[in-house]
């Protein structure tokens, strides 16, 4: 009785390690549960940034002393880029449109590029970017913070009021829609920098991977102009991403362009997948096939045929065969 509980309890034990080890293990994606993920995801993050206390008195007081870090240190130049894209109409109009749609498309787009051409990668991936937008949100609470658009007594220009674009939710007809001090971390930043380094790890095109990292390079541009952001925001942004690595590095124990592009599944004792490469065959079959060539060589018998064949030590494809199955 005692050997069969210790044997149970070992079951267990092991049963438990096997389902955790699973859940590190990189799995084959499915659409729908992504797509409902990434809905529920992106719902409960605009909820609780909408939700945390828009406390603009504090908000007002750290923009004032981030502007004047950014001055202490000679690198408060946003204001000078703010007046002078501002002056060019066509530029600084489509910098706002750029500001409330690439956001979202581009993001978007890289998850399904990923979902399609490298779902072995895709749910690491897709983790850095929740991890990094989950500790924003602590970054929101912790730190309210007014965009430079809204400081008092500062001379910046808010570029969607005075051009009246459309799909901003921090001015105009949305800004009640939207917490206003929530500025620090720029996810902007975030979200466009882990699109740029994915394309650019994964990517094989040259031109593609030099778009990659232009991506958060004009994103940076473009927060600044329109007097969204502080630089300083963008570095809390790229904090939060580099967080969002370390997570996904601890979980799956690689970072995600380290592991396998396509993802595996066992099915009746085949491997099989959304594309499975060729698996090296054992040691001793390669040297059972390379001695049944030299044989075959010395009596004339054909080589067209695989060796491995003719002299029983399993078929020549690299499909193994399921552990334990018997010939008939």
């Amino acid at each position: 009785m005692g050997e069969t509980h210790v044997t149970a309890q070992e079951d267990g034990k092991t049963g438990w390690s096997d389902r955790f080890r699973s859940l590190r293990s990189p799995g084959r994606p499915r659409l729908w549960f992504e797509i409902l993920l990434i809905a529920v995801s992106y719902w409960l993050y605009s909820l609780v940034r909408n939700a945390v206390p828009e406390q603009k008195a504090q908000a007002l007081r750290n923009a004032d002393w981030i502007w004047s870090a950014e001055k202490s240190l000679g690198l408060a130049f946003e204001e000078t880029v703010n007046h002078a894209v501002n002056s060019v109409t066509w530029l600084i109009v489509s910098m706002n449109y750029y500001y409330a749609t690439l956001h979202f498309v581009v993001t978007i787009g890289v998850l399904v590029w990923l979902f399609r051409r490298h779902p072995g990668r895709y749910a690491a991936t897709r983790l850095v970017l929740f991890a990094t937008t989950a500790v924003a949100l602590l970054g929101y609470y912790l730190y309210p913070l007014a965009p430079p658009r809204l400081m008092n007594g500062a001379n910046f220009i808010d570029t969607v009021l005075v051009h009246e674009t459309w799909g901003s939710m921090a001015s105009g007809n949305f800004k009640n829609m939207s917490n206003q001090y929530a500025a620090m971390p720029s996810m902007h930043i975030g979200w466009s920098l882990w699109c740029g380094l994915t394309i650019f790890a994964l990517a094989s095109a040259p031109w593609a991977r030099i778009l990659g990292l232009l991506y958060p390079t004009l994103t940076l541009v473009v927060i600044v102009a329109t007097a969204n952001h502080f630089w300083l925001d963008a570095v809390g942004g790229m904090i939060c991403l580099a967080f969002g690595y370390a997570v996904s590095r601890v979980w799956y124990g690689s970072l995600p362009h380290h592991l396998p592009k396509w993802v595996p599944s066992r099915q009746g004792g085949r491997l099989t997948g959304v594309r499975t490469a060729r698996l090296p065959r054992p040691a001793e079959e390669r040297a059972g096939e390379t001695a049944g060539a030299r044989s075959g060589e010395q009596t004339g018998a054909p080589t067209g045929e695989p060796s491995g064949k003719r002299s029983g030590s399993g078929e020549a494809s690299g499909d193994p065969e399921p552990a334990g199955a018997r010939r008939p």
